[in-house]
């Protein structure tokens, strides 16, 4: 296991685990973890060769004992301050993609939250934030 990640790697890594916690990577996960690659400034000189990879190497983490903590750990020591409320609104926006918000997604966004020291309020505002970019018309 790595030691340290860059910080787009630990968004990513978050993104990933968000999407694998319940054991099921659906391909409407994957495509919304493309798309917010593809678009956000924090990867503007990523590509999606490299988003494979980097998910390949984050599933070999999270099939280790202990893997799940692990990689939480490693997003809490690469990601710098100003990119945690990112790496949280990241993996909600990913969670909320199909409006079914699994038992194991809450449960790793708790995880996350409390490992990246964020508030219950900040968490909250992300969480209807969230949600309202993913109702349906």
């Amino acid at each position: 296991m790595p030691s340290q990640i860059t910080p787009q790697e630990a968004l990513i890594y978050a993104m990933i685990t968000t999407a694998a916690v319940d054991r099921k990577l659906g391909d409407d996960e994957l495509s919304r973890i493309g798309s917010i690659v593809s678009q956000l400034p924090a990867f503007k000189d990523y590509s999606h060769d490299w988003l494979v990879r980097e998910a390949e190497e984050c599933g070999k983490v999270l099939g280790q004992t202990d893997g799940l903590h692990d990689v939480l750990d490693l997003i809490e020591a690469s990601l710098p301050e100003h990119l945690r409320e990112t790496a949280y609104a990241l993996s909600v926006d990913v969670a909320a993609t199909d409006l079914k918000v699994k038992a194991e997604e809450i449960r790793f966004l708790e995880l996350l939250a409390m490992k990246l020291d964020l508030d219950k309020l900040t968490c909250a505002a992300i969480e209807r934030g969230a949600r309202a970019r993913h109702q349906k018309a």
